[in-house]
């Protein structure tokens, strides 16, 4: 366990003060204003934009993440001055020849010596804020996938390919649009940062404390109704952050301890949390910046993306409040006290003002506006709110603290996309996915039950402490061709199935990230937390294959067959829930479990007899509970 969790461990934050301080944070907000800029009015060219961009997140990123937890909380090292400057020098190079890069053409011209010099340290320091902000684990894939470039050409069979040297490596992966400064980045550096400026400007104006009144005047009384505050607040926070460990760190400092204090366990506590915040990344209408990677690396556009995750998303939600619900009743944990519950009407009286920025962000989507314009009308439509909030207004102070904290939270996110960035790259040089593809197919034969499987597994695999952003882009790019091209999968679909599993990586052990941050909050033991995270959301890790065999949930209409479909689907995530919970007005024997569950898998299948069996065996369970429950009752009397 101590190994694994060296493999994941990050630097950690660095808190600064004093002068320096003042400086990175001017930085960080000037950095802000540059994204802000470049985003909405200026005309860069797509490539140099994104050079620039990945050049000014790294010098702030060696002064703020610190090289080991082992390293001073406080105080900068000399060897991370000279990671700076150094930093600050390959920054200066790329943000001078910008035109440079957006002209040259790569492989026809050779690499000079200087440019040879700067892609190689940019791509160095690429990996080393890799290390810092996502652990060992990912930088060790990025540097197997180079070695695989690089020396790929010594080995025999399908898997060979030919002879890449280190300058050809280079060109392809700093000088074109297929690597370093590829979809990842780039998708960080327009969708992703501004949507978490709009999320960090919201929190800042009050509007996370106003959700989370919300949720606690909605349910904070019935059965479980701490839990069900998390469930609710860490939704609405996670559509925002896209992000389930900052959401777990964000929301789970307040929801952890208010559950414990109600006599939940920490276990319990941190599982409902984790379970919750993971789900923000998958729910509209902001999503997480997979979804804004997807929409870019696939074509569809993002408002497609968002209308086909709707129902998905109630659905994995829904799970989760039903066996919360359950779990508590079984438990016998109640509510919050009538005092500890804000009255509705007054809360919404309050703070309606932040509801005005989330109509104005679906109002744009929907009007077809681009998502870099979308995020731009809802940050602004919160600094406009926040004026109605005294308090919370956001004035020039408030605006550049809201633009300098979102640089910072952007570091880590910058760090994962450059690495899988290096790692796109890399596969494109060397035709990997084709052949990864031709493994995969081999091993699934004709069954395209069996390749949707390999396909949930190896996403998961790829995705073991890993962001969701790095592993959906690893599996799109190794997988996506194989459902798409060799099951005849549509697009969309395939790759909504596997955006799914790379956000359900975040809670699933052995290396559950979310899990491990609650595990800090809660003091609870992190594998055990993901163990429970993943059974409050049995039904999500079976819902993605609805996407293929039930595949009107993704694209609604009033018809027959989707109504039949969306039906079934539901019903089958209501019995995997009641099945996983064991619970149903009472305990639940062994054999009717078994039951309920297999009635939830049977429903998700594309044959109407198979659904029918499926809520024959639910009905059964349902209906051996029923007459056992009168006569337990009179023994027990």
């Amino acid at each position: 366990m101590g190994f694994i969790n060296g493999l994941f461990n990050v630097g950690g934050r660095r808190e600064l003060a004093g002068p320096l301080a003042t400086v990175v944070k001017a930085y960080a907000a000037a950095a802000g204003l540059w994204v802000l800029w470049e985003t909405t009015f200026a005309r860069i060219d797509a490539l140099a934009a994104t050079a620039v961009f990945l050049c000014l997140m790294l010098p702030p990123s060696f002064i703020l993440v610190r090289a080991s937890s082992s390293a001073s909380a406080t105080r900068v090292p000399w060897y991370d001055w000279i990671l700076v400057a150094v930093s600050l020098a390959t920054a200066g190079y790329f943000v001078s020849m910008t035109e440079v890069i957006a002209t040259r053409i790569s492989l026809f011209l050779p690499l000079t010596t200087v440019q040879t010099i700067a892609s190689l340290s940019i791509v160095l320091l690429a990996l080393e804020i890799t290390r810092r902000t996502v652990g060992v684990f990912l930088m060790l894939i990025v540097v197997a996938f180079t070695a695989y470039n690089l020396f790929g050409h010594l080995i025999t069979g399908p898997l060979g390919h030919g002879y890449i040297s280190l300058n050809h490596f280079l060109d392809v992966n700093v000088f074109t649009g297929d690597g370093l400064f590829g979809v990842p980045v780039r998708v960080a550096a327009t969708y992703v940062f501004l949507f978490v400026t709009f999320g960090t400007f919201l929190e800042k104006a009050g509007g996370g404390e106003f959700f989370f009144r919300v949720a606690a005047a909605i349910a904070g009384r019935s059965h479980g109704g701490p839990a069900k505050i998390a469930v609710i607040s860490s939704a609405l926070f996670g559509t925002m952050s896209g992000s389930p460990t900052s959401d777990v760190v964000t929301t789970g400092a307040i929801t952890i301890p208010m559950m414990k204090r109600l006599n939940y366990s920490p276990r319990l506590a941190s599982a409902v949390e984790v379970a919750a915040s993971t789900g923000g990344s998958i729910l509209p209408p902001v999503m997480g910046s997979a979804a804004f990677i997807m929409a870019e690396y696939t074509g569809i556009s993002y408002i497609t993306i968002v209308i086909a995750s709707i129902i998905p998303a109630i659905l994995y939600y829904a799970c989760i409040m039903m066996q919360v619900h359950l779990r508590s009743e079984n438990l016998a944990l109640q509510g919050l006290g009538r005092e500890e519950v804000p009255p509705l009407y007054k809360t919404l009286r309050e703070g309606w003002v932040y509801i005005l920025p989330l109509i104005v962000l679906v109002v744009a989507l929907v009007q077809g506006y681009s998502p870099t314009l979308v995020a731009v009308f809802a940050t602004a439509s919160v600094v406009v709110a926040s004026w109605f909030r005294p308090g919370h207004r956001l004035g020039p102070a408030g605006i550049y603290d809201g633009l300098a904290a979102t640089t910072i939270r952007m570091l880590g996110v910058t760090g994962a996309c450059a690495a899988a960035g290096l790692v796109i790259g890399g596969i494109t040089m060397t035709g990997l996915a084709m052949k990864f593809s031709y493994i995969t197919f081999a091993l699934a034969g004709d069954s395209m039950a069996m390749g949707l499987v390999l396909s949930a597994v190896v996403t998961i695999l790829l995705g073991l402490g890993m962001p969701t952003p790095s592993a959906y882009v690893l599996a799109a790019v190794l997988i996506g061709p194989t459902l798409v091209n060799e099951f005849q999968i549509p697009l969309l679909n395939a790759h909504l199935f596997l955006m799914y599993f790379a956000v359900l990586s975040a809670m699933t052990p052995p290396v559950a990230v979310a899990a491990y941050a609650a595990a800090a909050i809660s003091d609870a033991n992190p594998i055990g937390i993901a163990l429970s995270a993943c059974k409050l959301s049995l039904a999500a890790f079976v819902l993605p294959f609805a996407f293929v065999y039930a595949p009107s949930i993704l694209n609604p209409a009033f018809e027959l067959n989707t109504v039949v479909q969306i039906t079934t689907v539901c019903l089958g995530t209501v019995f995997l829930a009641i099945g996983a919970e064991g619970f149903l007005r009472r305990r639940m024997r062994g054999h009717e479990r078994v039951l309920m569950i297999a009635g939830g898998l049977l429903m998700f299948t594309p044959s109407y007899i198979v659904s029918a069996l499926g809520i024959v065996a639910a009905a059964a369970a349902v209906a051996m509970i029923s007459v056992r429950g009168p006569r337990e009752s009179r023994l027990s009397a």
